[in-house]
């Protein structure tokens, strides 16, 4: 992340911070900490402090965050209501895209199945990763207990804002 982005961020009003933070994790307690973080000094400053917030997240942020990401190979679940996780779930998820039909369908039975386990959608940082690779990571976590598995979703949600982090800029808008 260049300077200019850093800037452009610490210089935004409250509430459009607000909005362009929510497009890198969608948990309004997430965004709101860290808007009041502002000035950032730099990106290093700016990662530490979103660790810092994600230290202190309560499970209900954990969960809205979860919320704002589509199933792992669902092209309906991309059309979202965040324009920003659209796009960027979309290009995150882009090994899912070239899967095969059994592959796909597959996902979307384990998508269910974790769902309706856990409660929440399936989160893994997906960016590098084939339709293939995302499925046996999702089987895998199926044999987490409650306990266990938040904490794994979490780490990937986390994963993923960095990512995202990263890709916000000023053309971001």
């Amino acid at each position: 992340m260049n300077p200019t982005t850093i800037d452009w961020l610490n210089a935004l009003p409250a509430d459009q911070a607000n909005e362009q933070l929510r497009r890198v994790c969608g948990a309004e307690w997430w965004t709101e900490q860290m808007t009041q973080q502002r000035p950032f000094t730099d990106a290093s400053a700016l990662t530490a402090a979103a660790d810092a917030a994600f230290d202190r997240m309560p499970r209900e942020a954990w969960l809205e965050a979860f919320a704002c990401h589509p199933r792992i190979g669902d092209i309906n679940s991309l059309r979202m209501k965040f324009a920003g996780n659209k796009d960027w779930s979309a290009g995150e998820q882009s090994g899912a895209a070239s899967a095969d039909e059994q592959t796909l369908v597959r996902l979307a039975a384990g998508n269910d199945a974790y769902f309706e386990r856990f409660g929440y959608t399936f989160i893994v940082c997906a960016t590098g990763k084939s339709a293939a690779e995302m499925l046996a990571i999702l089987e895998a976590r199926l044999a987490n207990d409650d306990e266990s598995e938040l904490p794994v979703a979490a780490a990937e949600q986390r994963k993923i804002t960095h990512l995202r982090l990263e890709k916000l800029n000023t053309e971001s808008k």
